[in-house]
């Protein structure tokens, strides 16, 4: 079976995955969700153990599930949410996936835009650069404004006691500084011909990567010659991966996928 590697995003645990990794395996597909290094194994591990998470790069974990890759058999398709998803772009771009779905990629060296919603949603770690190198946790309402902010109060409240980490702050310090460091770790090699079909997907609602963010992603990527797609869905969040609605998004991946690995 084509195997399928599922890479989480900052704030959540390969355990979010959980639903989705069933999805595509009644599909036929091999799924996998690696941890990122040291991720402990359950939400209660991770908040009672928040400093295992901090000084984790996004090289660093680049290099993480590209080691993993070169473990499997077979091409594996990549799918990514938030830092996830830039991870699978940067994985795409190393040439070591057979098709990609980057969903609410966060953004990397080459995208300008920088909307004041995300400016909010970085605030929590970007406010105070002593976080550059610890692990920081979302406090409820920062979880409900960066995460939660499409759902009701009652999901939000669920969503955040079920999935919600402490999580490492350099990975957005080395996002917010990619444009002014020509050897950020947060790059992306979009003109790689072996970096196959990738669809880029974008909450409407996400406060965290708006449309803008996506939508340059989307046109960076499209100097790529293989083919890179791009979906709004239509009242989601940045949790659309996990909230009542992750099936839809989680169909139209699947769907991506199967035209193409």
């Amino acid at each position: 079976a084509r195997p399928v590697v599922f890479i989480h995003g900052l704030w959540l645990l390969p355990s979010s995955w959980d639903r989705w990794a069933q999805v595509f395996a009644d599909a036929g597909y091999a799924p996998i969700s690696p941890c990122w290094p040291d991720d402990p194994d359950t939400v209660e591990e991770a908040n009672a153990n928040p400093e295992v998470f901090a000084d984790k790069t996004i090289g660093q974990v680049a290099d993480h599930y590209a080691a993993v890759i070169g473990e499997l058999t077979r091409k594996p398709a990549v799918i990514g949410h938030s830092f996830g998803g830039l991870l699978a772009q940067i994985i795409a771009g190393r040439g070591l996936s057979a098709a990609t779905v980057s969903i609410d990629a966060a953004p990397y060296r080459g995208i300008l835009p920088l909307p004041l919603s995300s400016l909010k949603a970085g605030l929590p770690v970007l406010g105070n650069p002593a976080n550059r190198h610890r692990a920081v946790p979302l406090t409820y309402e920062q979880f409900r404004f960066s995460f939660a902010n499409a759902v009701d109060e009652d999901e939000a409240k669920h969503l955040y006691d079920t999935f919600a980490v402490p999580a490492p702050g350099a990975p957005l310090f080395q996002a917010a500084a990619s444009n002014f460091n020509p050897r950020t770790e947060a790059k992306v090699d979009h003109l790689n011909p072996d970096r196959g079909p990738l669809l880029i997907v974008s909450g409407e609602k996400d406060n965290t990567i708006p449309r803008a963010i996506s939508e340059a992603e989307y046109k960076r990527q499209q100097h790529n010659p293989g083919t890179t797609e791009f979906i709004e869905i239509p009242n989601r969040g940045h949790a659309l991966t996990i909230d009542n609605g992750w099936r839809e998004v989680a169909d139209t991946a699947l769907t991506f996928i199967s035209r193409f690995a």
